[in-house]
């Protein structure tokens, strides 16, 4: 894991959920805080860009008012969480097909 952003992200996770029983969640806000205590305000945009690249990649679940959003058309406050199993597989579904190589070009 490169991006420090995501690090961060699924670090404040664990800290919220230590023994990773899952369902715990944490406001993007305590993300950014994690990253630059003084300035979050300046990170939070890229937090919630992250989060939700995140979301469509089957990894992260936004949530508002418990309840998952709509990756393509949401707003307001939400909240982080690990996905469950269904809605890994639910974010998988919809990502497009690869394309397929042809080995004798590649």
């Amino acid at each position: 894991m490169s991006d420090p952003i995501e690090a961060a992200i699924f670090e404040t996770l664990a800290k919220a959920d230590p023994k990773g029983v899952g369902g715990k969640s944490v406001e993007p806000a305590d993300v950014a805080k994690h990253i630059q205590t003084e300035q979050w305000q300046r990170v939070l945009p890229k937090v919630r860009a992250t989060a939700l690249h995140l979301m469509r990649q089957g990894r992260l679940t936004i949530t508002k008012k418990g309840k998952v959003v709509d990756p393509t058309n949401f707003r307001g406050v939400t909240r982080l969480r690990l996905p469950t199993e269904a809605e890994t597989a639910t974010a998988l579904a919809a990502l497009p097909p690869k394309p397929e190589v042809d080995d004798d070009f590649a």
